[in-house]
């Protein structure tokens, strides 16, 4: 792997995995929006800085999401579904990596295997819901579970040597997390980073389309 794009790169995971990459000798580009003003919920300016990159890029991660948004916490029951959060969710949690898939065909090589990786969440698997709750952040990664299995399969049709896959990273220790850990274990950004390149090694085309945990074990839809 030479060339690696992270988007969100200024957050925990994203910023861990720029460094880890980086160490290994890959050129990173990275894009944010409090460094960049990469706005995932802003089509125009998804399009043009996109536009500007040359790649192509071996590996491109879509790390950016978020738990709350202006103040909205995941909602304990359906009585606490606001529409506003809901669409907030929508927006940068599904939406918003679909403008950067809606270009990736031009920022992969068709000649050699490559990935882009979109980090989606457990919460977002209807098969293992049994808790309920969170409704907003649930469906919104529910939605790009099925946009990263739809886009796998037309990517396919152009780069046979790609993947296009969703990431779960497992709890990780960060600002997006940390009112929310409780007694869960977490492990800390640079350790999810590490496990997350582990499996996007472990991959080969075949698996495309497909929804893996920090360990490589598929999650049910």
């Amino acid at each position: 792997m030479e060339t690696a794009l992270i988007i969100g790169a200024s957050g925990g995971i994203g910023r861990a995995l720029s460094d880890h990459l980086q160490a290994q000798g890959v050129a990173v580009t990275r894009l944010s929006r409090s460094v960049d003003g990469f706005d995932l919920t802003n089509p125009d300016a998804v399009e043009q800085v996109l536009a500007k990159l040359a790649g192509p890029f071996d590996l491109i991660i879509v790390a950016s999401g978020a738990l709350e948004i202006d103040g909205a916490r995941p909602e304990k029951s359906m009585r606490a579904v606001s529409a506003r959060a809901m669409i907030d969710q929508f927006a940068l949690n599904a939406v918003g990596p679909t403008l950067v898939l809606k270009q990736v065909h031009r920022l992969l090589p068709r000649n050699r295997k490559s990935v882009i990786a979109i980090l989606s969440a457990r919460v977002g698997s209807i098969g293992d819901n049994r808790l309920g709750g969170w409704v907003s952040y649930r469906a919104a990664k529910a939605a790009v579970n099925q946009i990263v299995h739809t886009a796998a399969i037309e990517l396919a049709r152009t780069h046979s040597h790609a993947l296009c896959v969703a990431l779960h990273p497992g709890t990780v220790k960060t600002a997006f997390t940390r009112k929310y850990l409780g007694r869960h274990p977490a492990v800390e950004p640079g350790e999810a980073a590490a496990n997350l390149l582990h499996v996007i090694d472990s991959l080969s085309p075949t698996d495309t389309g497909g929804f893996y945990d920090w360990a490589g074990k598929r999650v049910p839809w």
